[in-house]
């Protein structure tokens, strides 16, 4: 039986200083296996990784056929506590350099939600989910 679980995100980085150095700017701690070639980052949950392109894609015998502007059809989340907190870390991430491309609005689900881009156009979602359960460590358990 495959595992029901998410360990480790990794994005394939263009320029992984530049992309580093934004999810540094939000506070977030690296790993100490992250190295001059590799970033990993702690959340509450899995790793975030971020790992140069072409190397991922050697790694995992595939070609690269995008440009860091295109959307890769894939978005990851940022759950927060309270209703507030969307805006109020909306705003972090866009001193941070992210580029907001939806400001904060309440959502249709009975949430509250934003997106933001991260320097190569990795999308992200800034949201509270009203009925979302997070465990001690602060991962998202339930919603």
């Amino acid at each position: 039986m495959v595992p029901q679980r998410v360990s480790l995100l990794t994005i394939g980085a263009y320029d992984l200083p530049v992309l580093r150095s934004f999810y540094q700017k939000l506070g977030w701690e690296e790993t100490s296996i992250s190295s001059d070639n590799y970033a990993v980052f702690k959340t509450a949950g899995v790793l975030l990784s971020l790992f140069p392109i072409e190397e991922l894609a050697m790694d995992a015998n595939i070609e690269i056929t995008h440009s860091p502007n295109a959307f890769r059809g894939v978005t990851f989340a940022i759950n927060v506590d309270e209703p507030g907190h969307v805006d109020s870390v909306t705003e972090e991430i866009r001193q941070a350099g992210g580029r907001v491309v939806r400001e904060p609005s309440d959502a249709f689900w009975g949430g509250r939600t934003a997106y933001f881009a991260d320097p190569e156009n990795n999308i992200w979602e800034v949201a509270w989910n009203p009925s979302a359960v997070f465990d001690e460590r602060g991962a998202m358990i339930s919603f």
